[in-house]
């Protein structure tokens, strides 16, 4: 019986809570060998960095078979999701954040909101992801604001995006947003030791784990990411964001509608 499978079955508070900080200790370990194996592939390549995952944007789907697409394909192309991140004002008060969460976002979405004042009220993500500290410090930020965060229909927040759309205090997608989560670990500056990936990959985890948790979203949202390869993508189905109380209004849909 997988893990996840085991963790969600158990009704016993004590078993699930051991359970979880078991899986987080093991997940610094899969996080390990999935470091390993991108050091050993990239070795002759000059210069490279094993802590940054030259992923597509929209990685494919895992599956148990051949990987499989995104639900629906994003508005925006690759191009503009690769920038680094850049904030807009729109009407109603809805600051759009759209691009990769680079070094330094987090800095620039603080400047962008104490311009504002009180006039921003929600936060719009359009976002492949990125930096997990500065995702991790702008929802923090957006929690303390008291804002609300949303996923237009076919915008991507993906990787460590989904960290900063937990901060809303109400959190919407849309229908066919698209919301996926992956393994992530921070990115260093040299190429770490394989003690120190070790401990950064375990320290990672069980920060993003903490920080789920204050926001009040379900333990399940992180143990399908931390099954999922970082070139890989488990894309939300509009009923798992419930579940896992990562959205907190009901997703539209067609019928709903008309």
């Amino acid at each position: 019986m997988r893990l996840k499978t085991a963790f969600l079955s158990a009704d016993d508070g004590l078993l699930m809570r051991g359970a979880f900080f078991g899986l987080l200790a093991a997940a610094g370990v899969f996080l390990f060998v999935d470091l390993r194996e991108m050091s050993l592939a990239s070795a002759e390549l000059p210069g490279h960095d094993p802590m940054t995952t030259d992923a597509p944007v929209l990685p494919p789907a895992l599956t148990d078979g051949v990987p499989q697409s995104s639900p629906v394909e994003p508005e925006s192309s690759p191009e503009v999701l690769r920038q680094p991140m850049r904030f807009e004002l729109l009407p109603g008060g809805t600051l759009k954040a759209e691009g990769s969460i680079d070094l330094g976002a987090a800095d620039r979405f603080a400047e962008e909101i104490a311009a504002r004042g009180e006039y921003v009220k929600s936060v719009s993500l359009n976002s492949p992801g990125g930096s997990v500290n500065d995702a991790l410090a702008m929802s923090t930020l957006i929690r303390e604001k008291a804002l609300n965060t949303r996923v237009a229909t076919k915008a991507l927040c993906a990787s460590s995006c989904p960290l900063v759309f937990a901060g809303g205090v109400a959190r919407e997608a849309e229908e066919d947003a698209i919301l996926g989560v992956h393994q992530v670990f921070n990115a260093g500056q040299e190429q770490p030791s394989p003690e120190q990936a070790m401990s950064g990959a375990q320290s990672t985890t069980a920060r993003i784990a903490r920080h789920l948790d204050e926001m009040g979203i379900g333990n399940g949202l992180w143990i399908n990411a931390l099954e999922t390869p970082p070139d890989r993508l488990y894309y939300l189905t509009p009923e798992e964001m419930v579940e896992f109380k990562l959205t907190t209004a009901p997703v539209a849909t067609a019928e709903q509608a008309d």
